[in-house]
C-alpha cells in the first residue's frame, strides 16, 4: 500500500505562482486550491492533522495598500495544528511584516522570486511539514523515556498523524510486525495496538484544543467512524467526554492519563491493562461513573 500524502492547501492571489506550488507539489502531496477566507476555514475544519497551507499573506485595505490580513491572525489562532507558509516578495523594507508573520505564528516564508525552483520549494515545504502530535509529545515525554521507547512512540504519533494502521508502523520503522512487538515488550511498553490508540486519542484531543474545529470534525479528522465512536474511545481512555475534555486542555489531561498507563504498565506489566488494575483504571471508572450519575441526575 503506497504511503499516504499530505494535504496541501493553497490560497495565493498570483494565479500562476498558486498554478506552480501545484504542479510541483502535486507528486508529494493531495493539493487542493481554495478562493476565500471562509472557504479556507471549511477546508481547514475538515482537514487532516498533518496538513500544509500556503497562501499569500496580504490584502488590499480600504485605501487600497497591501497589508498583512487580520483574518490570517484569526485563522492562526482558530487552527494552531496547521502549519501555515507564506508566500511572497522578500524586499527590503519587509523586515516588520516578517516579524510579524512570525509572532502571528507562521511556520516559514517562501520567496516567490527566489524560492521558486521545484527544489527549493519542495525544500522549503518540507521543513515547515507540520508534526503537531509529535511536537507536542516530544515536549510531555519525561527524560527517563528510552531511545528506543521514544522512537516506538514518535514514529506511532506520525504514522496515526497520517491516518495509518498497524502494518504502517511495522513499515516506518523498517521492521516487521512481530519485532515491533518484540521492541514493545523490551521496553515495557503496551502492545502495538495500544500504543496507536492511544496516539488516536492523543491527536484527537491536541484537536480539540483548536477552536475552529468541532467535534464532528475531529473525529473524522483522527479515523473515527463517527464522533460518538470518538465519545466511546474517550469514555474508555479517559473516563470523560470530548465536550467536556476541550474545556479543561483536552491534550494536557490526555497526556497526563497517558503517562500514568506507561508508568503502571511498567510496573505492573499487560494485567494493569487487561485486568483494569491501576490508578490509571481506576481514575477513568470512577470518573465514568461519576459522568453517569450527573447524567442520570440530569434527567
Amino acid at each position: 500500500m503506497p504511503a499516504p500524502r499530505r494535504t496541501l492547501l493553497i490560497m495565493h492571489s498570483n494565479g500562476a505562482f498558486q498554478e506552480r506550488v501545484r504542479s510541483i507539489s502535486a507528486k508529494f502531496f493531495g493539493c487542493q486550491t481554495v478562493s476565500t477566507w471562509p472557504e479556507l476555514r471549511a477546508a481547514a475544519a475538515q482537514a487532516s492533522p498533518s496538513t500544509l497551507l500556503v497562501l499569500d499573506p496580504y490584502r488590499k485595505n480600504a485605501r487600497g495598500i497591501w497589508k498583512l490580513a487580520p483574518e490570517l491572525r484569526g485563522f492562526l489562532w482558530e487552527f494552531p495544528s496547521i502549519s501555515v507558509v507564506a508566500a511572497i516578495d522578500v524586499r527590503s523594507g519587509c523586515s516588520h511584516d516578517l516579524r510579524t508573520l512570525g509572532e502571528w505564528g507562521v511556520a516559514d516564508v517562501i520567496s516567490i522570486f527566489e524560492d521558486d525552483t521545484a527544489e527549493g520549494m519542495l525544500c522549503r515545504l518540507r521543513q515547515a511539514q507540520g508534526r503537531p502530535l509529535q511536537n507536542l509529545l516530544e515536549r510531555s515525554l519525561p527524560r527517563t523515556v528510552t531511545g528506543r521507547s521514544r522512537t516506538l512512540l514518535m514514529t506511532a504519533a506520525e504514522v496515526v498523524s497520517m491516518g495509518g494502521k498497524g502494518r504502517d508502523l511495522a513499515r516506518a520503522l523498517h521492521l516487521s510486525q512481530r519485532t515491533v512487538l518484540r521492541w514493545a515488550e523490551r521496553a515495557g511498553l503496551p502492545p502495538p495496538r495500544r500504543i496507536l490508540a492511544w496516539m488516536r486519542i492523543l491527536l484527537a484531543s491536541s484537536l480539540l484544543d483548536d477552536p475552529g474545529r468541532t467535534v464532528f470534525s475531529v473525529a473524522c479528522a483522527c479515523g473515527y467512524a463517527s464522533d460518538s465512536s470518538l465519545r466511546r474511545a474517550m469514555q474508555d481512555f479517559l473516563g470523560t467526554i470530548p465536550t467536556h475534555l476541550r474545556r479543561e486542555g483536552a491534550f494536557e489531561r490526555a497526556t497526563r492519563a497517558f503517562l500514568q498507563e506507561l508508568a503502571e504498565y511498567k510496573e505492573l506489566g499487560p494485567e494493569s491493562v487487561v485486568t483494569g488494575r491501576g490508578r490509571a483504571a481506576t481514575d477513568r471508572r470512577a470518573r465514568a461513573a461519576a459522568e453517569a450519575a450527573r447524567r442520570e441526575g440530569a434527567k
